[in-house]
Order: C-alpha cells, then structure tokens, then sequence
C-alpha cells in the first residue's frame, strides 16, 4: 500500500511545475506542493539507486548512494545559494544532522525495541563519534563569524580547507564500513520487493528524477520567503524543521519502516549513518560546490548550531552505550528533538 501510494503521488511533481510556470499559483501554496511533491522523488531515487547498485557491485553502489541518495539536499542548498540565503542552507544542513539522530533514530527505536534489543555499539558510536568530529572542524569557520559579517569571503576561504579534511574522513570511513554494511543488509535478510530494473532503466530513472526534483526544489526555494511570511515563521525554523525533514524523507521512511520489521539493527545504523553522510560529505560538498554557483558558502554555523549538532550526538551516544536499544528511549529521544525544534523556532533568523 505504500508503494502504491508513493507511485501515485508521483504525479504531484508534475503538476507542482506546471502550476508554477503555467498559471502563477501563489507562492504559499506552492511551498506546500513543492514539499509533498520531493518526498516521493527522494523515495524514487533512493529506489532507483538501489536497484542500479545491484548491477554495479558494492563499490560504486555505494558511490551512487552517497552521490545521488542525498540529491535533494545538495540541489535544494544550491538554489537557496542562488538566491542569497545562506542561513537557510545551513538550517537545512544542520536539520538534517539533527533529525537523522534525534527524530528518525528515536521513532526507530519505538517502533522496534519491543523489550531490550541488541544493536551495533561499536558501528553506532563511531558514526556519532564522526559528527561530534565534523562539529569539531565546524569549529574553525563558526567561531570567528560569531563577530562581524558572517558571510565575508575570507570565512568562505577558510571552509574550503575543512570541507576538504571532512571529505577525506568520509572516504576514508566508507571504505572502512563498506564491509560492515554489506554484512548487516546480508544478517536483515531484506529482499527486494520485486525483480530488478535493468541498469539502464534504473540509470534513466535517476537522471529523471533528479532532473524533476531539480525544478520542484527552484520552486519549493523560491517560494520560502513567501510562505515564513504568510506562516509568521522564520526561514531558519522552516529550513531547519521542514526542508530538512523533507529533504531526507526517503531515508527516514526507510528507516522506520525497517524498524518495524524486526530488523532494527539495520534500521539505527541507516538513521545514524544518514546524520554522518550529511556532516561529512552533504556539508562539505554543499560548500565546495558554491564556488560554481556562487556567492561561496562559508560554514559559519551558530553557537545554537553547532550546539544542537554535537549535543545530539553526545546524548545519543550515551543513550545507546550499552548496546541495548528500549522504546522508552526512543521516546525520549523523540521529546529531545521537540525540544531542539521548539529552540530552533525561538532562535528565530540571523
């Protein structure tokens, strides 16, 4: 059923462009559409990727995961570039590090720990442990943005050097953990829901969709400043809160729906890996690739940043510690990211 649903909602990227170009529909309206419309082309990439990984081995499956699993962010930050909003980039940014440990991690856990339930400690931390690390680097252009311009070209300068060592660790870490995860989708004994695309089918099914989901992020970025107007929110708060949910909505669905399959070990190590992609290869590949759009993207995150960033990923690895997975901290987990929300509403924009 909801596969069906996905295939059929589909449609509303379609309509969402030519509502757009065609007849003018109103800005909020179309934030709305353009919201709805990118979660099932994250889903149908992330769907089209995975079937193209089978023809391709694990390597460049998993090149293709990283490159393409996470379009919808990297295209969504590109136009917000384009169109001079820096903060919202980095609210998405660091959303998505936020929601990946806290929200998604959380409802995993509810929706699978009946009773204490063993998962990978040693694979789990070690991810955190690469956030707290990327929190770390964000450290070098953060702190002196705090005073004067933040988005003065010598803090855009002195991104490109972290951005650099954050790519590296990426590589450097999915190399290490490509066996690992090879090993836990093997132990989840999760089939694919049918036969396999061709890789040609599955190739052109993802140029296409990240194709639409290109113009369905122009409009949903356009459109932003409209609707925080009209909803008496701050750009800040939706980019934190409502891209960043959106722009991940394939995995988060993934993972809590593996969840409630029984196979939760899977399902935490999807919600944690996803929050350390994001850090070291979204953020910093985001950076880099301003230099092409233009104006550069410094990673001057705020102190409410980088603390909602690195807190998360210190109580979520003291939360699972012990290797034990129970509901009760799934719902805390869950309260904590109302909490951070409720913080990113009160922040307010820079």
């Amino acid at each position: 059923m909801g596969r069906k649903l996905l295939w059929a909602s589909l449609v509303l990227a379609p309509v969402t462009v030519l509502l757009r170009y065609a007849f003018d529909l109103g800005d909020v309206a179309l934030f709305v559409l353009a919201s709805a419309a990118l979660v099932p082309l994250a889903w149908l990439i992330g769907e089209a990727t995975e079937h193209a990984g089978e023809h391709t081995g694990p390597g460049i499956g998993g090149f293709l995961n990283a490159s393409f699993g996470n379009a919808p962010e990297l295209i969504i930050a590109l136009f917000a570039i384009a169109e001079s909003l820096p903060n919202v980039v980095r609210g998405s940014l660091m959303g998505s590090i936020v929601s990946n440990i806290l929200l998604v991690l959380g409802i995993a856990l509810i929706a699978g720990a009946d009773g204490r339930r063993q998962i990978d400690r040693r694979s789990l931390l070690g991810q955190l442990g690469l956030v707290l690390a990327a929190v770390l680097l964000f450290l070098i252009p953060a702190a002196p943005g705090w005073s004067g311009n933040p988005e003065r070209h010598s803090l855009a300068v002195a991104t490109v050097p972290v951005a650099v060592v954050l790519l590296l660790l990426y590589v450097a870490a999915t190399v290490r953990g490509l066996r690992r995860h090879k090993r836990l989708h093997a132990e989840s004994g999760d089939e694919p829901g049918g036969a396999s695309w061709t890789l040609p089918t599955a190739l052109v099914v993802l140029g296409a969709a990240t194709a639409v989901t290109a113009f369905v992020s122009e409009i949903l970025v356009h459109s932003l400043h409209a609707f925080a107007s009209a909803a008496g929110l701050s750009e800040f708060f939706i980019a934190a809160v409502i891209v960043a949910i959106v722009g991940n909505a394939a995995e988060h669905g993934g993972a809590i729906v593996i969840a409630r399959r029984g196979k939760l070990r899977l399902a935490t190590e999807i919600a944690v890996s996803s929050s350390a992609q994001v850090a070291l290869f979204v953020t910093p590949a985001v950076a880099l690739l301003s230099w092409l759009v233009k104006p550069a993207l410094p990673l001057t995150f705020r102190p409410v940043e980088l603390a909602a960033m690195g807190g998360s990923a210190v109580i979520v690895a003291v939360v699972l510690r012990d290797g034990q997975a129970r509901r009760w901290e799934g719902a805390l987990l869950v309260g904590l990211y109302a909490v951070a929300a409720t913080g990113f509403l009160l922040a307010g924009d820079r």
